[in-house]
């Protein structure tokens, strides 16, 4: 059967509206899922979803915008032709998606215009996709009154928007939260978090504040020899507007108190370099090692979004009882409070890892948690030992084909 005549079911309709809003070779910052029911092998019984398929819409989770849950929620900057006003405000529109195939009993694109409608409580901009020939003129009148844009679907994968919806102001749910979270530069990627100690994080905007060759300076002092990996977790902390090539970048507000405090602390940035020296390689807690340096980073971490989610509910688990929770213990109780973000930080995003985790409703499956290998290494390894150094947790971290769930400990080292 030629792909234009494969059956535009509600899996593969999806899957070319993702394509087009949301396309795999996509430079700006973005990022989109789909509901954990696309994760499943049949759609309809009998009807198997091609992995290709499946493939095209992960990652998978089960986001709630307004009273449900929609097929595809994401954020991206789109093109002008997708929505009716170019630009709003700073931040690219969070965009949700529900999508209508054909089943036996016809298309219910009203019903898919509807549900895209109740998801501009807390989305900029919501779409219908459905296959070309089943949408109405009256699904389009009744679109435009709506504010819901429409893409129009054909057999061999093309996507045309018949409607393109105005973006809109919404109120910000943690759901949402969640998601611009990973379409930011500080999203967890596995190139987020190449090393796992603060201090290479904080030489590097010291290293491009000093006179010389930013890889050079962090090479002779010993500061870091893995130069990009530096670089790179730096602008995920906020110290550097991170932009192609090491002399276009530019410290951020944040990078440029590190710089301050250097100066304040050591006399000159050169000095403060020469420290870095004597920390090379050690393994005790950054924090007792060089406790204003440690206090520094401290502060760093707590401007990392992630950070102060994680202290505080593992503030509130010391609370209920739990004082020494295990990873495990953490995903479930952060997930009862914050599911999308805590999937979002703790599991891996490919090799069909959250069609393990997650259920088809969003639930947890706690067989697979207790397998290192699902989890985010730049949170469970790297963003954990830095925790570590900075005095803020009580363990340091491990990499996920070391890591035990059940016995990796999350316990705060001073809970108040």
């Amino acid at each position: 059967m030629s792909s234009a005549a494969r059956p535009l079911s509600e899996p593969r309709v999806l899957a070319h509206a993702k394509r087009r809003l949301f396309p795999a070779d996509d430079e700006s910052p973005a990022y989109a899922v789909a509901d954990t029911q696309f994760a499943s092998e049949e759609w309809l019984p009998g009807r198997p979803v091609a992995p290709a398929i499946r493939e095209r819409l992960a990652p998978f989770n089960h986001v709630r915008l307004g009273s449900g849950y929609p097929d595809l929620v994401g954020v991206r900057a789109l093109e002008p032709d997708l929505l009716a006003v170019e630009r709003v405000g700073d931040e690219p529109p969070l965009i949700a998606i529900e999508a209508k195939g054909e089943t036996s009993g016809g298309v219910d694109t009203e019903r898919g215009i509807v549900q895209a409608y109740d998801r501009l409580g807390e989305a900029n901009a919501a779409y219908l996709a459905a296959p070309i020939d089943a949408i109405a003129e009256t699904d389009r009148t009744l679109a435009t009154e709506l504010n819901v844009g429409i893409l129009g679907v054909d057999g061999a994968g093309s996507v045309e928007p018949l409607e393109v919806p105005r973006v809109v102001g919404n109120r910000t749910s943690t759901e949402a939260t969640a998601l611009r979270f990973q379409a930011s530069v500080q999203g967890v990627a596995d190139a987020s978090f190449g090393l796992n100690h603060p201090k290479n994080y904080l030489g590097y905007p010291l290293a491009h504040y000093a006179a010389g060759e930013t890889a050079t300076l962090l090479s002779e002092y010993d500061v870091v020899g893995a130069v990009d990996d530096a670089r790179r977790g730096a602008a995920f902390l906020g110290l550097l507007e991170d932009r192609p090539g090491l002399e276009g970048d530019s410290l951020t507000p944040l990078g440029e108190e590190v710089v301050r405090f250097a100066k304040s602390h050591s006399g000159s940035v050169e000095a403060a370099l020469s420290e870095f020296a004597d920390w090379y390689r050690s393994r005790k807690r950054f924090v007792d090692l060089a406790p204003a340096w440690g206090r520094l980073a401290r502060r760093v971490l707590f401007d990392y979004e992630a950070t102060g989610l994680l202290v505080r509910e593992l503030q509130h688990m010391h609370e209920d009882g739990i004082a020494d929770p295990s990873l495990v213990d953490v995903l479930e109780y952060l997930h009862a409070l914050h599911p999308s973000f805590t999937v979002e930080l703790f599991v891996r995003g490919d090799d069909g890892v959250r069609g393990r985790v997650l259920t088809d409703d969003g639930d947890l499956r706690r067989g697979p948690l207790e397998d290192g290998s699902i989890y985010h290494s730049p949170t469970v390894f790297q963003l954990k030992t830095m925790l570590f150094h900075a005095g803020i947790l009580d363990t340091r971290g491990r990499e996920p084909h070391r890591l035990e769930p059940l016995a990796d400990s999350w316990a705060l080292r001073e809970p108040v």
